[in-house]
């Protein structure tokens, strides 16, 4: 049986997945020689601190402290997805690493947000858990359009030209 999170510890755990969400775009447009992947990881980067803001406003520890010194502590290196990255950086594939690992993180965040929206019984924070869900599934699908295209897969937009009845 799955263990039953607090609303606190919810926020507590979301506000440290986003924060280490966020360091992960902003590393990996830092690194990114591609123009449209430095555009969308720097795009995910600013929605991840929008998330973290959300899930912030309604945070009662003091732990990480005020909104704005957290966000600019250096990134957990300790993380498992800043590490892959960081091994990626070295490889000239990195780009395509890069977004791998931001689809199965941004697929994780979906799981765990579910769930905590699934069990909130604050209609205010289970209302933010749903729509950072929304939100996240957005950056999945943008993602894998990102990574479509570094592939030279047919992207969407193409594919009426590409597909015959």
């Amino acid at each position: 049986m799955g263990r039953e999170y607090t609303v606190q510890e919810a926020l507590k755990l979301a506000i440290q997945a986003e924060k280490d969400s966020m360091d992960f775009y902003r590393r990996a447009a830092s690194v990114t020689n591609n123009d449209r992947a430095k555009k969308v990881f720097d795009l995910l980067a600013n929605e991840e601190a929008g998330h973290l803001k959300a899930f912030f406003d309604h945070y009662k520890g003091t732990e990480f402290g005020d909104l704005k010194s957290f966000m600019t502590t250096p990134p957990n290196l300790l993380n498992v997805v800043n590490a892959e990255l960081e091994k990626a950086i070295t490889t000239e594939t990195h780009e395509q690493k890069a977004l791998e690992i931001a689809l199965a993180e941004e697929k994780s965040c979906i799981d765990q947000y579910t769930f905590f929206a699934r069990d909130m019984v604050d209609p205010l924070v289970k209302s933010i858990f749903q729509r950072v869900v929304k939100e996240t599934e957005q950056h999945y699908a943008l993602i894998e359009s990102e990574y479509a295209h570094i592939m030279g897969m047919v992207h969407e937009s193409d594919q009426d030209t590409f597909v015959r009845e």
